[in-house]
C-alpha cells in the first residue's frame, strides 16, 4: 500500500518538475530513477526484512533514504503550491506561466534542505521538555511528585543501542520518582532488537518504570515482546494498575494495552478491568498509547491520562490530518471535563518516514501539583 501511494508525489516531481528543466534527456532521466527508488523506500524495507516497519539494512542508508523520501514529498508540495499559483495569474498573463530554471533549482534546494534539517530534528536525542500538571485531590505528599514519560521510542536500525543507551543516561540524570513508558518500543522482532532495547535495562526510577505497549508492538511478536521487555525491568500495565505511595497517601498508576490488539488475536484494551479494584477518591493516572479514547478516560474518573502514537502530527501541516484520525488530539496538553490529557510528541518515531519540521521530540519531565480550588 505505502509503495503505491507515495508513488504519487514521486510521479507529480518527475511530470511537473523535473521534465521541464533544461537538462538532456539522459540527466533527467536519471534523477527520475533516483528518486523512483527512494519513493520505494517502504517496498525496499519490506524486502529486507518482511516489513514496511523495520528497514534492516544500514543506518546511514536508512537516513539517505528518509532524507530523499522527505525532499520528494516536500517538493511535490512546492510544486502543486507553483502550480497553483500559475493558475491563478492565467488572467493577467494570457497563458500558463513557465516558471523560470532558477526557480525549480530554489525550490528544489529548499525541499532538499528542509529535508536534511526535519530528518536530522527526527534522529537527535530529544531535549527536555519540562511541564507541571495539575492533579485535582492529590494529597500534599505527592504534590511535586516527578515523573518521566518516554514514548514512541521506535528502536530500530535508525534508533540503535547508541541512540538508547543516551536517552536511558539523560534519563536517568533527571532523578525521577517514576518513569512511564507509553508504547512503540521498537521496529523489528526480537532477534534484531534483541542488543538495541538492551540499555533499557538501565533505566532507574524510585518508583520503578511502567510500561505499556504501542501498536507496533502487535506487528511482530507481541507475546514475545512483552516478555522481554518485563525481563529488561519494566513492568507492562496490560489493563491493569498499581498504587504508588508516599505514607499514607496514595495514587493509583493504571495502563492499557492497545486498539491494535483487536486484530492480532490480543486481548484489547479494557479500562473497566484496568481499574477494577482501584482505592476510592485516588488520582488516577493511565497510560494509553493512543489518545483517542480519551473522553471514555475522562468519563471514568481518570485525572491524567498520558499518551503518544501522533508523533505530535511530525510536521506542521499534516498535524491536521493526524488530529482527525485521533479524536481531534494530535499534540501537547488538553482538558477534558475534569481530566487532562498529555499527548507527547515521542522521544522518537517511525523510521519509515522520520521527519520533523515544527513539532520537535521531546524527553518529558511531568511534575504533579495539587490543584488549588
Amino acid at each position: 500500500m505505502f509503495h503505491l501511494i507515495f508513488g504519487i508525489p514521486w510521479l507529480v516531481v518527475v511530470v511537473r518538475f523535473i521534465q521541464p528543466l533544461p537538462w538532456i534527456w539522459s540527466a533527467k532521466a536519471s534523477l527520475a530513477m533516483l528518486l523512483l527508488v527512494a519513493s520505494q523506500f517502504h517496498l525496499v524495507s519490506r524486502l529486507s526484512s518482511g516489513s514496511v516497519f523495520d528497514p534492516e539494512f544500514s543506518r546511514p542508508l536508512v537516513i539517505a533514504f528518509n532524507v530523499l523520501f522527505g525532499a520528494i514529498v516536500l517538493l511535490a508540495v512546492f510544486q502543486i503550491a507553483l502550480d497553483v499559483v500559475s493558475l491563478a495569474i492565467i488572467p493577467f498573463k494570457g497563458g500558463f506561466p513557465s516558471a523560470p530554471a532558477g526557480l525549480r533549482y530554489a525550490i528544489g534546494f529548499l525541499a532538499i534542505g528542509l529535508s536534511a534539517y526535519g530528518v536530522n530534528q527526527a534522529i537527535r536525542v530529544p531535549p527536555l521538555n519540562d511541564i507541571e500538571i495539575a492533579i485535582a485531590g492529590l494529597s500534599p505528599e505527592f504534590d511535586g511528585y516527578r515523573l518521566i514519560q518516554l514514548t514512541d521510542l521506535h528502536i530500530s536500525r535508525l534508533f540503535p543501542a547508541a541512540w538508547t543507551k543516551e536517552v536511558v543516561s539523560r534519563t536517568n540524570a533527571l532523578d525521577a520518582d517514576l518513569i512511564v513508558i507509553t508504547g512503540d518500543f521498537i521496529d523489528g522482532d526480537v532477534a534484531h532488537r534483541k542488543d538495541d532495547v538492551a540499555p533499557l535495562w538501565g533505566l532507574r526510577a524510585r518508583d520503578g518504570v511502567y510500561a505499556i505497549p504501542g501498536n507496533h508492538e502487535y506487528f511482530f511478536d507481541y507475546q514475545e515482546w512483552m516478555r522481554h521487555l518485563e525481563m529488561l525491568g519494566m513492568r507492562m500495565l496490560s489493563n491493569s494498575h498499581v498504587v504508588l505511595k508516599r505514607g499514607n497517601a496514595e495514587i493509583v498508576l493504571a495502563g492499557v494495552t492497545d486498539v491494535s490488539a483487536r486484530g492480532h488475536s490480543a486481548p484489547p484494551p479494557d479500562l473497566a478491568a484496568a481499574i477494577k479494584g482501584a482505592p476510592a477518591n485516588t488520582p488516577i493516572l493511565l497510560l494509553d498509547h493512543q489518545p483517542m479514547m480519551a473522553e471514555k478516560a475522562a468519563a471514568s474518573g481518570v485525572a491524567l491520562q498520558l499518551s503518544g502514537h501522533t508523533h505530535g502530527g511530525m510536521v506542521l501541516g499534516l498535524d491536521r490530518l493526524i488530529a482527525r484520525a485521533n479524536g481531534g488530539f494530535v499534540s501537547g496538553r488538553y482538558q477534558i471535563g475534569a481530566m487532562t490529557l498529555y499527548l507527547n510528541n515521542g522521544t522518537a518515531l517511525w523510521p519509515g518516514f522520520a521527519l520533523r519540521l515544527g513539532a520537535p521530540s521531546e524527553l518529558t519531565r511531568i511534575t504533579l501539583r495539587a490543584k488549588t480550588k
